[in-house]
């Protein structure tokens, strides 16, 4: 009989979970990373080896080895968790079963993107840029009461540069296959107590050719602008200012979408400011750190689909159907922290947010479509916030166990506005209250092995467009909005461990999260069109076993002392059981959109002199994509591509591999080429009719395309300079 979790593992789940640290282009971590300063679990700096939660970093170091032109292309890469990555300007994410929203919504996703440790206003990380991230903190689950709604399936922030840690200029070029081209440019320096920050970035790429088999996929093409400054006073040795202006964003971004679509083009933005002032007493015994934050979140659609579905039939569409949609979001966070006695450490927090949702939309029809105008697809909506929490930690046992536990109560509540062509308006506000907690504990059972233990919880409240929407889709259908709908929650329970050496490191972690209460569409019958919002009465339960590890061969080998530098490392989990109890299909049950395991993984091989910079390095890297389920949006052929319009469609596993080289010039300029998809593979990480002949997809309600794949093999040429 199998045993409960988390005590059973298949012998399959380890071996395959094991094998993925074989080698990682994956997360770049150094031997004694789990010593390193991480401040997102607990909103204080402290060890990664003392927070009870499985956390992660990328560095400046492994974003600047990456060829990623986007936060999502970062993240997936480094097997992060599921990205769909629908176009270059749109994606949606799920960590241990916890999913974003596939348009980016944030405030309707289960994962929470921050950025400087504040709500970043979007979950579609699409829309940002690398170049003026200084680094990325994760933290997987909702193993921190110091977040709010929308901490379900786990944190990350992106935490931006600012003068007191950013080279002092830098310049970066770059030019690759499909008129890639990007730049980068930096400044900063400090002065007397002064120090500062300035950077921008743009670049562009046109429409990409996908690979093996398939040819020019047209509408793909997009451009991107983002400008960060910042500027820092540290008034005395005790108390600093930051404040942070930034503006990030992805224009004329194709949307093929799941009808292969080259007409439709995506504009999003996100823009903020932070105000930061941190102090602590000369004692060091009372800390305390208060933020002030604005935010705006923009997505302009500029969308057509001249043919629609109509049950089986191909319609007349929209010659165009404009949305956009804005948030505005105001809030401030206050954190007083107290040591209380000997190893004790208390944070106290309160946080208030305001934020308004104005939404439009302009439709066109076809001759013989649709006429009038309708509603946008998210009501408008008022909602303020304001939460209470604690989080304490104890060491005990000359510091070799450290114990924690908090907990948050939030109070909300949504104000439903005028929403333009909404017919059946529903006015009023609804409210919520509810309480999330975390408690865990780390033991350093020996000098190069800790242990760690956790059971946290975490909730997502609905939005005024789920509790009051009447929205028609653009390809058709009309979705009801329920007033009583409960806020979504989650359990998650996890065990894990580091082992660290000289030569390495291995960080595990057995979780198991449940996710129940969640907000769905119901359709009210098959020839009607149409649905409802409603909780879902069954659970999601996830189960899964994640590994990252890193080795230094040369320390190893014990040729350290030598030129030579060899390291491999490695990011990966398996996902034992996803199960979705409340599967609506008989062909499976398992969680859709989400991978049943994934790794990034590789070598670097580097020479260089002491601790100089490396004259030169190779570096080999894979991203294995294991199988995930899907009951595709996409018009797919019967029996071509499907066996019915409700099939369940099990994408296989694939690999791509990519190749990076640097060669430094001189102490200032450095050379780099990379390719990607090395071995030309013609696969789509979201979706089933790829850029292939046959063609699977249904060409009656196509709209100028069929199938979509990603990326074939691209070739990446630049130079980095330091001055």
């Amino acid at each position: 009989m199998r045993k409960p979790f988390p005590f059973y593992v298949s012998t399959r789940a380890v071996a395959l979970a094991c094998l993925s640290l074989a080698a990682g282009d994956g997360i770049a971590q150094t031997s004694d990373g789990l010593k390193e300063v991480f401040v997102t679990a607990t909103a204080r700096p402290e060890e990664r080896s003392r927070i009870a939660a499985t956390t992660q970093v990328i560095d400046r170091a492994a974003i600047e080895r990456s060829s990623a032109q986007s936060v999502t292309d970062l993240l997936a890469e480094n097997a992060i968790g599921f990205f769909s990555e629908w176009t270059a300007a749109q994606t949606s994410i799920n960590i241990r079963g916890a999913t974003s929203d596939g348009q980016g919504r944030d405030f309707k996703s289960q994962v929470l993107v921050l950025v400087n440790g504040r709500r970043a206003g979007t979950a579609n990380i699409s829309k940002l840029s690398t170049a003026e991230v200084e680094r990325i903190e994760i933290v997987r689950g909702p193993a921190s009461v110091i977040y709010g709604s929308q901490n379900m399936g786990g944190v990350i922030n992106i935490i931006m540069k600012k003068g007191s840690d950013a080279p002092p200029n830098q310049v970066s070029v770059t030019g690759g296959s499909w008129e890639l081209a990007t730049l980068s440019a930096q400044t900063s320096g400090t002065a007397d107590k002064l120090d500062w920050y300035l950077g921008l970035s743009g670049g562009q790429r046109g429409d990409y050719d996908s690979g093996k088999g398939g040819s020019s996929m047209l509408n793909t093409g997009w451009e991107r602008r983002a400008l960060s400054g910042a500027l820092g006073l540290e008034i005395n040795a005790l108390n600093r200012v930051d404040l942070q202006l930034r503006t990030d964003g992805i224009y004329n971004a194709g949307f093929r979408g799941s009808g292969a679509n080259t007409i439709s083009q995506d504009d999003r933005s996100n823009a903020s400011f932070d105000a930061t002032y941190e102090g602590r007493s000369s004692d060091e015994r009372i800390s305390w750190m208060a933020q002030a934050y604005a935010a705006q979140d923009e997505d302009e659609f500029k969308w057509a689909s001249p043919v629609i579905r109509s049950g089986t039939a191909a319609v007349p569409g929209t010659r165009s159907d404009y949305n956009l949609r804005k948030l505005d979001i105001a809030g401030t966070r206050l954190q007083p922290r107290f040591k209380l006695g000997a190893g004790n450490d208390l944070l106290l927090g309160y946080d208030y947010e305001h934020s308004r949702l104005r939404s439009d939309r302009v439709r066109v029809a076809m001759p013989g479509g649709p006429g009038g105008q309708v509603a946008p697809y998210d009501n408008n909506q008022t909602e303020q916030v304001n939460a209470l929490y604690f989080e304490d930690a104890q060491k005990l046992f000359n510091d070799r166990v450290t114990l924690r536990g908090g907990a948050r109560r939030t109070w909300g509540s949504t104000d439903f506005d005028l929403t333009p062509n909404l017919a059946l308006q529903r006015g009023g506000s609804q409210s919520y209250e509810v309480t999330t907690w975390s408690t865990g504990a780390v033991w350093r059972a020996q000098e190069t092995l800790n242990l760690r233990t956790g059971i946290s919880t975490g909730f997502r409240a609905p939005t005024a467009s789920e509790l009051g929407a009447d929205f028609t889709a653009v390809g058709g259908g009309r979705t009801f909005g329920n007033p009583n709908l409960k806020p979504e929650s989650n359990r998650q329970i996890e065990v894990g461990g580091t082992w660290q050496a000289p030569a390495g490191q291995i960080d595990m972690a057995l979780f198991q999260n449940t996710i129940a209460n969640r907000i769905i569409t119901v359709s009210r019958g098959a020839s009607t069109n149409t649905s409802d919002y409603a909780n879902n009465t069954a659970d999601i339960l996830v189960q899964g076993l994640e590994l990252s590890a890193d080795a230094d061969l040369a320390k190893l080998l014990n040729f350290d002392k030598t030129p030579h530098r060899l390291k491999l490392f490695a990011n990966g989990y398996y996902n034992f059981k996803m199960q979705d109890k409340g599967a609506t299909t008989l062909a499976t049950d398992f969680v859709q959109r989400m991978y049943k395991y994934e790794a990034s993984f590789g070598m670097r091989y580097a020479r260089g002199s002491g601790a100089q910079p490396d004259d030169w390095s190779l570096q080999i890297g894979a991203l294995l994509r294991g199988p995930m389920w899907y009951d595709t949006e996409e018009a797919l052929l019967i029996p071509q591509g499907e066996a019915n319009s409700s099939f369940i469609h099990r994408k296989g596993a694939f690999t791509t591999w990519n190749l990076r080289g640097d060669y430094r010039v001189n102490k200032s300029v450095k050379l780099f080429a990379r390719v990607d998809n090395l071995f030309d593979i013609n696969r789509s990480p979201i979706f089933i009719a790829l850029d292939q002949r046959p063609c699977i997809a249904d060409p009656r309600f196509q709209n100028g395309g069929c199938g979509t794949s990603m990326p074939g093999r691209a070739l990446q040429v630049g130079m980095l300079v330091n001055f």
